[in-house]
């Protein structure tokens, strides 16, 4: 049995729903990982319905909280550093002090960024600098990055309409990640000329060899599910030591939790009513070799 992994998640949260850490935590500790939760926002609910409330935190105080956990002497078992939407450069900043001290405790911790920039349908959505930083500085200290297409086009300049195309930008991501670390990259939301229309592909790249997950596409438009296969591809990746085998995990448990959501008519994924779904997926998604 794997020992029970510490992961530090620096993310936004809501009251209402599942995005950010509301998506991430709750599937990691079903899967037996104590989680330090970070929040750099407190908000109402996501921002996807228009109107919310709440606040958004100072990279300063992202960092005391680092240096609380710091404090308790426990960072030389943090396995993972897992960060997603950040509000702005401060935030950014901090997550990587953050990997740092952690990395300073144990440098054979993994740091997973979801470079969250924006979608196909938005476009980029977050402040001014954010993806200029998540470009030339964040990515270059990560071990593992999580784009969506629209994101790995906008991060390497690289249009994905076909799976090769995403094989050459995934390539091209994968050699800004940490030079001594993994370079692997997991590209969600892959909807390309190869694609059937009733599909959606995941693919993942490690090592210079490529793996493709075909799930069926479902009749839904939900927030958090990025945050949730990120968090849940870190888990499996550490666990595994597999790429392979934590895109099938982590695929087949996200697919499992969007169709519960769908069958439902939710707005919001349905983390906790689908939680079996993260320890055993009702169906099991085989990954090939592209």
């Amino acid at each position: 049995m794997n020992r029970p992994r510490h992961i530090l998640s620096i993310q936004s949260w809501v009251a209402y729903g599942h995005v950010g850490n509301a998506s991430a935590v709750f599937p990691l500790q079903r899967l037996g990982a104590e989680v330090w939760s970070i929040n750099t926002v407190q908000f109402s609910n996501h921002t996807g319905y228009g109107h919310w409330t709440g606040q958004v935190y100072k990279g300063a105080e992202v960092r005391d909280l680092v240096d609380g956990i710091a404090a308790r002497d426990v960072l030389r078992r943090c396995d993972g550093v897992l960060s997603g939407y950040m509000g702005d450069a401060s935030i950014g900043e901090a997550i990587l002090y953050a990997v740092e001290r952690v990395r300073s405790e144990n440098p054979a911790a993994v740091y997973c960024c979801d470079p969250v920039i924006g979608d196909v349908e938005e476009g980029v959505y977050v402040r001014e600098g954010i993806e200029a930083f998540m470009r030339d500085r964040a990515l270059l200290q990560a071990d593992i990055a999580t784009p969506n297409r629209f994101e790995l086009e906008r991060l390497t300049g690289r249009a994905c309409a076909t799976l090769a195309d995403a094989k050459t930008a995934i390539t091209r991501l994968a050699a800004t990640l940490r030079p001594d670390g993994l370079r692997c990259v997991l590209l969600t939301s892959l909807d390309t000329a190869d694609t059937p229309e009733d599909h959606l592909d995941l693919m993942v790249g490690e090592a210079g060899r490529f793996h493709l997950l075909r799930t069926p596409r479902l009749p839904l438009a939900v927030n958090g599910a990025g945050d949730a296969i990120a968090a849940l591809f870190l888990f499996h990746r550490l666990n595994t030591g597999s790429a392979v085998a934590a895109l099938e995990a982590a695929g087949s448990s996200v697919h499992g939790l969007l169709k519960r959501t769908a069958e439902a008519g939710s707005r919001e994924i349905l983390t906790v009513a689908a939680q079996e779904e993260f320890v055993h997926p009702s169906q099991r998604f085989i990954a090939i070799e592209c």
